[in-house]
């Protein structure tokens, strides 16, 4: 048993990828592994937001896994977890045109989702 308090994080999501993951057809999600995300952990919950709306979507992060790269990580999680309408190739680019190399040098995460009904506490 741990003392650490589960945490609610906000990010954006462009609305290909929000309606996939409030489908429950996504549920890997790709980050840099930036400063501010080093201490994602299972139990967490994301609150996925369109930039610029009020749509939301919440979602229990189930583990944290880190990859030197996005090549790495899609050929780790299955490119069908990360995006079940894309190709491997098509996601790696796509992936790349999101994040530049010098951000995919700072490693990758696989952030394991499940979709949620209602907000946890």
């Amino acid at each position: 048993m741990t003392d650490r308090t589960a945490r609610v994080r906000e990010l954006n999501l462009y609305r290909q990828y929000f309606e996939l993951v409030a489908a429950g057809a996504k549920t890997i999600e790709v980050r840099v592994k930036y400063p501010h995300l080093a201490d994602l952990t299972a139990g967490d919950t994301i609150r996925f937001r369109i930039k610029g709306t009020d749509e939301t979507c919440d979602v229990k992060v189930l583990r944290v896994t880190e990859y030197p790269d996005f090549e790495a990580l899609l050929d780790g999680e299955g490119p069908t977890n990360v995006n079940p309408t894309a190709t491997s190739d098509q996601q790696l680019a796509n992936i790349r045109t999101i994040y530049g190399p010098e951000k995919e040098a700072l490693g990758a995460l696989a952030i394991k989702i499940s979709r949620s009904e209602q907000p946890w506490a």
